[in-house]
């Protein structure tokens, strides 16, 4: 019964349902509360405190001790680390720092996510018909399975990676801790296992609500941006309306875009933010966890890093796929207005409609940092290009040491052979 209940929301509730668009930010507000980001509203004064402790504790070691314990490692252990440890380390610590800076945006532009959900609830008074409201149902539902299979993979990143480094007597992480040396005793090591993952799930969990809130929030205005563009394809179709009423549905149409364009606005600071940070670590990320599977991993260590390819994969291929879905809207927008009803209307529509017209042709995009926009192409492009440099990178590393151990292994016999004269003996 628990189970049905808290898998209900993946699934499109029924017609005689009240569902409201910021239902499909359920599952990802109730992990905002479960690591402190969301206090209780009607609740004692010392259980608000102990909350806001609680999210001192959460965001300092997901966002300030976990980025410190990778660099007190690389700094104070680094000639104990193997090949694979410090690969497996170093690909995850890139990430964490990238984290922690996503998880900072997010949790400081909270605000604006309650004012789109604000404007859409403005957006949810029009979905009056029945087709409507079945499409806010669906639109609400797979937001919510989106949100619950991101979950899953960044979780099973976490699971996997813990418990094939523990199977093979080794932190999964080798964060740096001052109180345990965990090459003492297994009791030490698992001590330290369990003090790494569960430091690394609070990391995991601000990760993935900073890459996952942006596309929850992308599919619900791409949703009632759907529900317009049918909207206006509809104008002018109705014989028992006057022209009054078919200029009032032009103007209401105007008016939603403009509250498209508003939620658009009011998460653009925080997308450009968290996806320009993504951008700089993707292929730096990828490259070296690509490096470890290929050079370095096991078996089960391999599929731990591949896993963890999945989850980086996740972080920006999604978003950058629906901002391409939203700029194809766009165009599809501006065909079906063109395409109404619109050739025998009044003077007055016709030239609403022309402004209309005019103002949509400019498509919604997302600009990451202000300079690269967020489409598949960036998506494709810059990060392959970042894991092209480092494995270029690596091979001229390993190119030139081994040029250079041939080398001096070859001037070694040189001087061997003149020393010993061996060329006049054996003549």
């Amino acid at each position: 019964m628990a189970k049905e209940a808290f898998f209900k929301y993946i699934k499109a509730a029924p017609l005689t349902e009240k569902v409201a668009t910021r239902d499909g930010c359920i599952y990802m507000y109730r992990l905002m509360k479960f690591i402190g980001w969301i206090p209780p509203k009607s609740a004692h004064f010392l259980v608000r405190c102990i909350y806001s402790f609680y999210t001192c504790i959460t965001f300092g070691f997901g966002a300030f001790y976990l980025p410190l314990g990778f660099a007190l490692s690389y700094f104070k252990e680094f000639d104990k680390f193997t090949p694979d440890e410090f690969l497996t380390s170093l690909q995850v610590a890139l990430n964490v720092y990238g984290g922690a800076v996503k998880c900072t945006i997010l949790y400081i532009y909270l605000w604006r996510l309650r004012k789109t959900e604000n404007i859409l609830d403005e957006l949810d008074k029009r979905a009056e018909s029945e087709v409507a409201r079945k499409k806010i149902h669906e639109t609400v539902a797979f937001s919510n399975y989106v949100f619950l299979l991101f979950t899953f993979i960044y979780n099973g990143y976490a699971g996997s990676t813990f418990l094939a480094y523990l199977a093979s007597g080794r932190p999964p992480w080798s964060v740096y801790n001052p109180f345990i040396d965990w090459r003492d005793s297994l009791r030490n090591l698992f001590i330290q296992a369990n003090f790494e993952y569960i430091i690394m799930s609070f990391a995991v969990i601000q990760d993935q609500l900073s890459d996952t809130y942006l596309l929850v929030f992308m599919i619900l205005i791409r949703g009632h941006f759907t529900l317009l563009m049918d909207r206006v394809r509809d104008l002018r179709t109705d014989p028992n309306k006057t022209d009054e009423e078919n200029y009032e549905d032009l103007v209401n149409c105007i008016k939603d875009h403009k509250k498209i364009l508003d939620c658009c606005n009011m998460i653009r600071p925080m997308i450009s933010g968290t996806i320009f940070v993504q951008f700089g670590l993707i292929g730096s990320v990828l490259g070296l966890t690509l490096i470890n599977i290929f050079f370095f991993s096991n078996l089960w260590r391999g599929l731990a890093s591949f896993m963890f390819v999945i989850a980086v994969l996740m972080e920006t291929f999604p978003f950058c796929y629906n901002c391409n879905l939203l700029i194809d809207d766009c165009e599809e927008f501006n065909i079906r207005m063109f395409q109404s009803n619109w050739i025998d209307a009044p003077a007055r529509y016709k030239t609403t409609l022309i402004q209309f017209m005019h103002h949509a042709q400019q498509p919604i995009m997302f600009i990451a940092g202000g300079i690269i926009p967020i489409t598949m192409n960036s998506n494709i492009t810059v990060s392959p290009l970042l894991i092209y440099t480092i494995f270029i990178f690596y091979y001229i590393k390993l190119k030139y040491f081994y040029s250079k151990k041939v080398a001096k292994f070859a001037f070694s016999i040189i001087t061997i052979v003149r020393e010993m004269n061996l060329a006049e003996q054996f003549k």
